[in-house]
């Protein structure tokens, strides 16, 4: 037996499911664009990397279901 250590596979679902999740990755970054002058801090970008993140989570959830 190999004293390998054991591979975390989520990095490398996350990488592969975010080109499935490019709409909620460009709709982030138009927000970070828009916003980029405030200097009130008040406007944020939080629900659309939610989104995008949200996006990248189910599609890992449902490819390791597959293994």
């Amino acid at each position: 037996m190999a004293d390998d250590e054991p591979v975390d596979q989520k990095k490398y679902l996350e990488e592969s499911c975010k080109p499935k999740c490019v709409k909620p990755f460009l709709q982030y970054q138009a927000c970070i664009q828009r916003i980029q002058g405030d200097e009130s801090g008040h406007k944020h970008c939080t629900g659309q990397y939610f989104d995008h993140w949200s996006c990248v989570d189910k599609c890992v959830s449902t490819a390791s279901k597959l293994y």
